[in-house]
């Protein structure tokens, strides 16, 4: 049985029933992958002509007429197909592991936000912008993004505390440094590409400015000249943190452009009044030949995706990831 890959234009042989992932590692074609289990979202491929088997959802898609994504370590190939993987030349694979970390500090950032530093017993290799799991104790589990660079064996991460949030109100009440935590991952698919296809757009609801950190001190330890439009989208004076960072990133990086978007309360002489949305609407009028990288809340990451494709860019240059806040 066939499978072309595109945009490579190379046909693997594969017996019917096999793994995507499986079929695409056997035959050397670069893809970025991780978990395994359907969870970090890194191998998410499409299929252009074909049936496939969802491992996930258990039944058979027909996939004609409608997008074709799939995750490639949950698919079956039951059927010659083409699929189509996301720049094969930006690949990555970290496979994720699990490792012990000990907390080093509990440091606010804002009123209610808090900046968390845990050292592994070694580095988890890992691309700017992706996030982990942590486990506080066995009833206290919740992924966070780091917001530093790869290779540094103290990680940071900056954690909303939620009201009657059962994890963050462990991290603000009982927590303490020397504690003991595990990590698993890395986890998510909207990491930093090198790749020079234009300005950068890097869109922050809240902490999600960490995961957004990350990418542009990514790009700025990689060198990389792209124009960097950063947007932090914050609901009111308390959740406002970060500005000393970005303007540290500002004077190493020239072309970094920051934007401080606040919903209400907003100092008019300072930041922005209204939605990032709101402010990306004002500021470009296209976006063709853009990539972006956005992380918040589900609603402003739709959002900001809807504008950003609505404006012209292309869907495969959006790396998004939602922030879904638990209160449980």
């Amino acid at each position: 049985m066939d499978i072309l890959v595109q945009p490579l234009n190379r046909v693997i042989r594969a017996t019917p029933g096999v793994n995507l992932l499986e079929a695409l590692r056997a035959a050397q074609v670069p893809m970025s992958y991780s978990c395994l289990s359907g969870r970090c979202g890194i191998c998410r491929c499409r299929v252009i002509d074909g049936e496939v088997l969802d491992g996930g959802r258990e039944q058979q898609r027909p996939l004609d007429g409608v997008d074709g994504g799939v995750l490639a370590c949950q698919t079956y190939v039951t059927e010659p197909c083409t699929i189509e993987v996301p720049a094969p030349e930006e690949a990555v694979v970290h496979q994720a592991r699990v490792a012990k970390g000990v907390v080093t500090a509990i440091e606010p950032l804002a009123a209610d936000i808090r900046r968390l530093l845990i050292k592994v017993s070694k580095p988890i290799a890992f691309s700017p912008g992706q996030y982990v799991q942590i486990a506080f104790t066995p009833a206290h589990i919740r992924p966070y993004s780091m917001a530093n660079l790869p290779g540094q064996q103290v990680l940071e991460f900056h954690v909303q505390l939620m009201p009657k949030g059962r994890v963050s109100h462990y991290i603000a009440t009982q927590l303490k440094v020397g504690d003991s935590v595990k990590i698993s991952g890395p986890l998510g698919a909207a990491y930093l590409r090198h790749q020079p296809v234009g300005p950068l757009l890097c869109v922050a609801g809240g902490t999600g400015l960490a995961s957004v950190l990350s990418v542009v001190r990514g790009a700025v330890a990689a060198g990389m000249s792209n124009p960097i439009h950063l947007y932090l989208g914050v609901r009111s004076p308390r959740e406002m943190y970060g500005l000393a960072w970005l303007d540290q990133l500002r004077s190493t990086h020239p072309s970094l452009q920051v934007h401080v978007v606040m919903a209400s309360g907003a100092d008019v002489h300072q930041q922005r009044r209204g939605l990032v949305t709101q402010a990306i609407e004002q500021d470009h009028p296209s976006l063709q030949g853009w990539q972006a990288y956005v992380c918040g809340s589900p609603p402003m990451v739709e959002s900001t995706t809807l504008l950003a494709l609505r404006k012209g860019m292309e869907a495969v240059h959006l790396h998004a990831e939602a922030f879904y806040m638990q209160a449980d």
